[in-house]
């Protein structure tokens, strides 16, 4: 079964907000839009997925992310993330009816298309299914197979919520990248372990080089200092 993946993003000005005590506000925006590159780039390169649609009103991330080969869809509804999601998955069947519709999150740096190839071939034999996130709170992939609804429930603790609502939570193992998504500074941390892509690594400049325990950044490398560890979620 072949995917289409929807993945909405925020304004690169509001993104990423839990980041900036950790990256710095500076270098938040910036983070984001890697960060999306990185997922929409890897996502494409998998052997199951057809297509992309981003979802996003940013002019900037819309460019650089159709000029990876997604397609971009402006989001009227501007009601926030599942709306955006809705609106996305509805989008892709009003021209193709018999779509398989996965929803995707823009913040998943260190993706590896193989491993998200192994997602969404288990997702293929479920009505509707999730893969819960690194914390096993949150979910970072939604899936519907071709007649039924995506009906998404993202934010905060929607692991128990697309329980609930009947989907089936997909348990497997070695898909680290697709769970890992990034909000806080921790998570940044567990990304650059498991290894992240070239626009994240770009944007982070020497940072990305130091992995886990990272020492300083050199003042020549232009960049803020090396986001601490932080408490609390991640």
């Amino acid at each position: 079964m072949a995917w289409t993946l929807v993945v909405p993003l925020k304004p690169l000005a509001r993104a990423k907000s839990r980041l900036a005590e950790a990256a710095g506000d500076e270098l938040r925006p910036g983070l984001a839009l890697a960060f999306a590159l990185d997922t929409v780039a890897a996502a494409l390169a998998a052997g199951l997925v057809r297509e992309v649609t981003v979802v996003t009103d940013d002019p900037l991330a819309g460019r650089e992310l159709s000029a990876l080969g997604a397609r971009i869809l402006p989001d009227p509804p501007g009601s926030g993330l599942n709306a955006a999601l809705a609106h996305g998955a509805r989008a892709v069947r009003e021209e193709r009816p018999g779509a398989a519709v996965a929803a995707l999150n823009a913040d998943l740096p260190a993706l590896r298309p193989a491993e998200l190839d192994q997602v969404l071939d288990t997702a293929s034999g479920l009505p509707r299914a999730f893969l819960a996130d690194a914390a096993g709170v949150g979910t970072t992939l939604l899936s519907a197979a071709p007649g039924t609804v995506l009906a998404p429930a993202f934010g905060g603790p929607s692991r128990a919520r697309h329980r609930e609502s009947g989907a089936r939570e997909i348990e497997l193992a070695g898909v680290d990248s697709v769970r890992r998504d990034v909000d806080t500074g921790e998570d940044l941390r567990a990304a650059l372990l498991l290894g992240v892509g070239p626009h994240t690594a770009r944007r982070l400049g020497p940072v990305a080089a130091y992995g886990p325990e990272p020492g300083p950044v050199p003042a020549s490398g232009g960049r803020p200092p090396v986001p601490e560890r932080t408490c609390g979620e991640g």
